[in-house]
């Protein structure tokens, strides 16, 4: 069994990509981390494939100041894997098993202990079920529109719970999205925004929303759903074969209301914090 830390994206892909694309869903986070690190041309944080028999057969991708992703590097070699990861890592993200197996070594060797950041559920869209109880309707966002969304990426921020702080300004991302082919969607009612989904620019062919956001003035009508499904069809309109979402599985209302518009549960994902 060989580990190897990558020095380029463009070797790391090469190497773990068609373990990536074998199961889109279940990669989703790394798959969009993958993508943004080649167009923009980052140097990752950590880019470590397993071989065995000249096969990669594990891999952990990190983005410089993110958490590590996990989704596949099997449990079985994350013994061997973490030795080479750095002390300062701050975070792990992915299937539970994966999650727990990668945080008991690195917890072992460097001290450090975890703490759980969020408990979450990945689900994948089957049939698209729109819903028809909402008044208003879904439009793509523009240019016009980055004030708006700026605000609410940072009212979504300060109630989600994460590992890291979240940026201080989230107008270069948002504009960076849109630049980059996002599907950034409003729900109007009377010419009112009063929800927002994005999903992400379709990505071996997979594309994840969120984040979705509805401001509490305008929340128990449905607004969130229907948005949600909007952002569901502008994804398979840009050719995703598979549309994803994470929710949080201490928000009993998600995990509720996405199965009605054809979600179906994929896998519970976990995100530990490394602290001393």
């Amino acid at each position: 069994m060989r580990v190897t830390l990558h020095e380029s994206v463009a070797a790391f892909a090469a190497a773990a990509g068609p373990l990536y694309a074998a199961d889109p869903a279940r990669h989703t986070i790394a798959l969009t981390v993958l993508d943004a690190l080649r167009a923009r041309g980052d140097r990752a944080g950590l880019l470590l494939t397993v071989a065995r028999g000249g096969e990669t057969v594990g891999a952990l991708l990190q983005e410089q100041g993110r958490p590590a992703t996990a989704s596949a590097l099997p449990p079985a070699l994350a013994t061997a894997a973490e030795r080479v990861v750095d002390a300062d890592l701050p975070a792990v993200n992915g299937p539970v098993a994966e999650v727990e197996a990668f945080a008991a070594a690195h917890t072992a060797r460097t001290g450090l202990r975890s703490e759980v950041a969020m408990r979450m559920r990945l689900f994948r869209l089957v049939a698209l079920t729109p819903p028809s109880a909402a008044p208003g309707c879904a439009r793509v966002a523009g240019p016009g529109d980055v004030d708006l969304l700026t605000e609410w990426h940072r009212a979504f921020a300060a109630e989600a719970v994460s590992s890291l702080d979240p940026p201080a300004d989230p107008r270069p991302g948002v504009v960076g999205s849109m630049e980059q082919g996002a599907g950034h969607l409003l729900w109007e009612v009377d010419g009112r925004p009063v929800a927002y989904a994005a999903a992400r620019r379709p990505v071996g062919p997979m594309s994840r929303i969120g984040p979705v956001y509805t401001p509490p003035e305008h929340r128990g009508h449905g607004y969130g759903t229907a948005v949600t499904a909007a952002a569901a069809a502008w994804a398979t309109g840009a050719g995703a074969r598979e549309v994803v979402l994470f929710t949080d599985l201490a928000n009993p209302v998600s995990n509720a209301i996405y199965p009605r518009i054809g979600f179906r549960p994929v896998l519970d994902a976990l995100e530990l914090r490394f602290v001393r």
